[in-house]
Formats: C-alpha cells, structure tokens, sequence
C-alpha cells in the first residue's frame, strides 16, 4: 500500500528508471531488507523471506547469482533471490518433462478440479500478492490485485473449458468406419513473461495449459522474482495437497542466459513469451 500511495505522485518516465535501476542494484544484506521490517511482515504470509530459492520442480533450489529484488518507488531492497545456473534449468526441465507423464494421464476434468483449486489458493491471497505486484512492480495496489484476478478469471474458464473441448467424429471412405479426431497435450512447455504484467501473463498461461495436460516451465522478469516465488508457492500448495508432482508447474527465475536456453530446448514443445522489441527479433 505504501508504494501504491508514492507512486501517485511519481511520472511514468521515473517509474520506469527506477525499474531499469533495480536490474543493477548490488546483493542487500539480509539485514537491511524490507521484509524484515514490521511494516512489511505480510510478504512472509506469502511465504517469503530474506533470502528466497528461485528454482522450483518439485524441491527448492538455486545456485546461480543471488539478486535483489528492488521497490521501484523507493529505491529500498525487498528480498534476496538465488537464481537458477544453468545446471539448476536443466534440471528443472527434466523434472517438468517426466512430471508430464502422470499430467497427461490425468482425464481433464480431473485437471479442470485442481485449476479450480488453484483459483480458490489465489482468492485466498489476493489482496497480499496484489500488494506485492505493486510494491515489487510499481503498479497501484489496484491494479495489482486487479492482475490476480486476471488470473482467477482465467482459471475459472478453463475450468469449464476443461468439460467441454472435444475432438470430432468424421464420416469415412471406407464402410463401417468412421475418423475420430482428438485433442492431446504438447508435452512440456516454456513460459517466459515480462515485468509490467507479472502475474496475468503466466496465469492466462498457465490456467489453460494446465486443464489441455501440459506441463509448464516458468521464467519470469528478473526485476519481480518475488512474485514469481509467491505465485509458485500457491500452485506448488495445491499440487502437493492432491499428491501430484510440484514439476507440473516448474520455475526457474533467470535472466537472458535462461531465456535463450528455452528458446534453444527442443524439450519445450512450445515457447510462450512476453517481452521487448529485442525479444521479439530474437525470437
């Protein structure tokens, strides 16, 4: 709330600089960290701390860079962040491709009922991870309680999407016989997302990739690794509760050197990103 309030009176143009400022902060003490302030104890409802692990597939882990995550309002750290090495992806990749073979196996609608188990996780926290959009992000609270309701929405579609996509019966060439056509999941997919939507653009992701049985590895911006904990956790919660492989929804936080292995995995049947005009022409 205390960024949503400062962050009325700042231009979008210094908005911006401090975001691009927080990528080249140096490593904050644990000690001189905002989540250990009272004021900010909600972060840990979160299950959040100083120090956070940003590799997921089951287990926590990372031992790549340690980063820090920074309010663009005030320039003040958050929480630390150890990012994934390239050995942590690509074990987080391995553990997302077997964890497909349960998923799949999962009829829909049985998926449909853990996505809708998801959106009532997310109902659940979302006024703290609305609070943590805007004060990792620099969005109004508003806005980023608005952004986990995205997310809700979504799953709530899929939801009952995942009761009613069906395939075809076609009439044959041949006697007796008829086509069936049907749908089948990828297999295990990449998504990558930006800053500005740090939430809606996994969940829209997320939520309907989920009920058509694929599993998911997740990359989100390097500037809002908090938030891609926090949400992680939720959906880790849910899986572990229905005794299902946490590596259904992997995540690995990173920077660029993440990003082009995924684009580079021929493991990742399907790439879903959100970025710059740079990205783009990479892509």
């Amino acid at each position: 709330m205390m960024a949503a309030a400062i962050l009325s009176n700042c231009s979008r143009s210094s908005i911006f600089k401090f975001s691009l400022f927080s990528a080249f902060r140096t490593y904050a003490s644990a000690s001189n960290v905002l989540i250990n302030d009272a004021k900010y104890s909600w972060l840990k409802d979160l299950g959040l701390s100083a120090d956070n692990p940003g590799v997921y597939h089951g287990k926590w882990s990372g031992t790549g860079e340690v980063i820090t995550s920074y309010c663009p309002a005030n320039g003040e750290a958050i929480a630390n962040c150890t990012q994934a090495s390239l050995s942590d992806y690509h074990e987080a990749v391995k553990a997302t491709v077997k964890a497909w073979d349960v998923w799949a196996d999962m009829p829909a609608p049985h998926r449909g009922e853990i996505v809708r188990q998801i959106a009532d996780a997310l109902r659940e926290k979302i006024d703290l991870l609305g609070n943590l959009v805007s004060l990792e992000m620099g969005k109004i609270a508003a806005e980023g309680k608005g952004e986990v309701q995205e997310y809700v929405d979504i799953c709530d579609y899929a939801v009952g999407l995942s009761r009613m996509y069906a395939g075809k019966v076609i009439p044959s060439e041949r006697p007796g016989h008829a086509l069936l056509e049907m749908w089948n999941p990828l297999g295990a997919i990449g998504i990558i997302s930006a800053f500005n939507f740090p939430v809606a653009v996994f969940g829209w992701n997320n939520a309907l990739a989920m009920v058509t049985g694929n599993t998911m590895l997740w990359k989100g911006a390097p500037t809002t690794p908090l938030t891609s904990i926090a949400v992680t956790k939720i959906l880790a919660s849910v899986l572990e509760k229905n005794s299902l492989p946490g590596a259904i929804c992997s995540l690995a936080c990173g920077g660029a050197d993440i990003g082009d292995a995924m684009s580079k995995d021929e493991s990742l049947k399907l790439l879903s990103f959100t970025g710059s005009t740079q990205v783009r022409v990479y892509g």
